[in-house]
């Protein structure tokens, strides 16, 4: 077995296995561990108030926009030719990335610069945080290759990286595309791929049960004692 086809053929679905099952052991034997454990009321909000925001804000996009760019046809549907859906694609990706990159910096240096968040912080804490800001960072990376080919109308990579991802996800892997992409983009797909391998086992299970009841419910008053916050 070559180790293209290791890493782009059979990896994503090991991945993937241990992303459901092991979400799902989690679940069932750790209930209680299945939260974001928030530090809230530990160190300053004003820091975890712009870092948290930033941060959710950019990666919900850019998440939407990896799933509507790369796996439907929503722009063929709305026949905007390729150049344009990548024009598009980058600069919502430039722009909801670094929105992400500021608040995970803000989230990371609040994290390593506050004792009481520090002692609460488990090591996954941090190992998530710093894995996903260089999956970020590697994202960003890649507009280094993606902008001076749509300057000179080159889409090939990307729609390569678009059938290669719609392959996985209908069980019909072609690991072979991937062979003359630049390495930047195999890199960003690795690093995104063992976010998923990793998933069960950090802070992240609470996407799961995201609180969407959270929009119409009443609001909560959480107050901090004096000295507690900024």
């Amino acid at each position: 077995m070559n180790l293209n086809l290791l890493l782009f053929g059979v990896y994503p679905y090991i991945a993937g296995t241990v992303f459901l099952v092991g979400s799902l052991v989690r679940y069932d034997r750790e209930p209680y561990t299945w939260t974001s454990y928030s530090t809230q009321l530990l160190g300053s909000r004003r820091s975890l108030t712009w870092g948290s925001n930033l941060w959710h804000i950019g990666i919900l996009f850019i998440f939407l926009g990896h799933f509507v760019g790369l796996l439907t046809p929503a722009f063929e549907w709305l026949h905007v030719p390729p150049v344009a859906h990548q024009w598009i694609a980058a600069s919502a990706g430039v722009t909801f990335g670094l929105l992400a990159l500021v608040g995970g910096l803000l989230l990371l240096g609040r994290r390593l610069s506050n004792s009481r968040v520090r002692a609460a912080s488990h090591a996954s804490d941090l190992f998530i945080l710093l894995w996903l800001l260089a999956t970020l960072g590697l994202g960003l990376a890649t507009q280094v290759v993606t902008v001076p080919n749509l300057l000179a109308g080159h889409v090939a990579d990307m729609e390569i990286l678009s059938r290669y991802l719609q392959g996985i996800v209908a069980f019909q892997p072609h690991p072979g595309l991937l062979a003359h992409v630049p390495w930047i983009y195999r890199l960003h797909l690795l690093f995104g791929m063992t976010l998923f391998l990793v998933f069960p086992f950090t802070r992240l299970v609470h996407i799961w049960t995201v609180p969407v009841n959270y929009l119409w419910r009443a609001y909560q008053l959480v107050r901090a004692r004096p000295g507690m916050g900024e």
